[in-house]
């Protein structure tokens, strides 16, 4: 007989579940990704309208742009393509080009793609500007909750240790080989889930509110100065353009992470708030 199976207790994993997110994180959350959704489709039903990005004060048919979205026609045939800063990628089947009916009609994004899924820019302003203004009070709700209640700091900032170069570098290396916290370090965000949160928080939201409000002549009256800190009001549609697109990524990786690391239990700790982990427990 092992004596060590005999003498020793014998360390077993058990599931426990800790309290990981408030009722304000998980109701905002849900309200975001609401939000986001119909703020991304209408937002390229605007796009259509005009799918090219300026540099500057002004912008039309014919002046440079850094990115346009089109389509040209070919030995008789519509084709698709992207062009940025002068660089050209075709892109039929993807970008440019859509079936409607059986024939190939010029359009940037795809019917799919967009609210409502027929080219209409004013309704597509009204699905936009009717989300972005709850997305913008929903973000302020949850960033003075997230301050006053102390989770912005105790959760969302890293800690000197965790910003220095070995454990970050250690941290990359665990999710390129998609090994995920345990145990304790579950508990709490990773310095990387911190940083991305904190880049979203602070600067992508923040710059994607402001670039749109301006584009709008309404705030561009009230606050003419508005318009040069961005460099134009065509630059203010590109720096959004760029930060939404941005956006999208996170959001890519975000439900990837979490369909990597467990889909169920990350799902249900955001909408029970309890989050299960697997620590080591003792069993005679």
């Amino acid at each position: 007989m092992n004596e060590n199976a005999t003498n020793d207790h014998v360390r077993l994993p058990r599931t426990i579940f800790i309290r990981r997110h408030s009722l304000v994180t998980r109701l905002t959350h849900w309200l975001n990704a609401l939000c986001l959704s119909f703020l991304l489709l209408s937002g390229l039903q605007i796009f259509n309208a005009h799918p090219e990005l300026y540099w500057g004060h002004y912008g039309a048919d014919g002046d440079p742009a850094v990115l346009t979205i089109g389509a040209e026609g070919q030995g008789g045939e519509t084709r698709g393509f992207v062009r940025v800063a002068g660089v050209q990628f075709a892109t039929t089947g993807v970008l440019g080009v859509s079936d409607d009916e059986g024939e190939r009609t010029p359009r940037a994004f795809p019917a799919w793609a967009t609210i409502p899924s027929f080219q209409d820019l004013a309704a597509g302003r009204r699905w936009h500007f009717f989300f972005a203004w709850l997305f913008l009070i929903n973000g302020i709700l949850y960033l003075g909750f997230s301050v006053l209640s102390g989770h912005f700091w105790r959760d969302l900032a890293p800690t000197t240790r965790e910003l220095s170069p070995r454990h970050l570098w250690h941290e990359v290396l665990d999710h390129v080989r998609l090994r995920f916290p345990e145990g304790e370090e579950a508990k709490r965000y990773s310095a990387l889930q911190k940083l991305t949160y904190l880049v979203v928080i602070v600067v992508l939201l923040p710059l994607m509110v402001l670039t749109g409000l301006t584009m709008s002549p309404g705030v561009d009256a009230a606050f003419p100065g508005l318009v040069d800190v961005f460099g134009g009001r065509q630059s203010a549609r590109t720096i959004h353009f760029i930060t939404a697109s941005l956006l999208v990524l996170f959001v890519v990786v975000h439900i990837a992470m979490v369909v990597l690391s467990g889909s169920w239990k990350n799902i249900r700790s955001m909408i029970t708030g309890r989050y299960a982990i697997q620590v080591k427990g003792l069993k005679s």
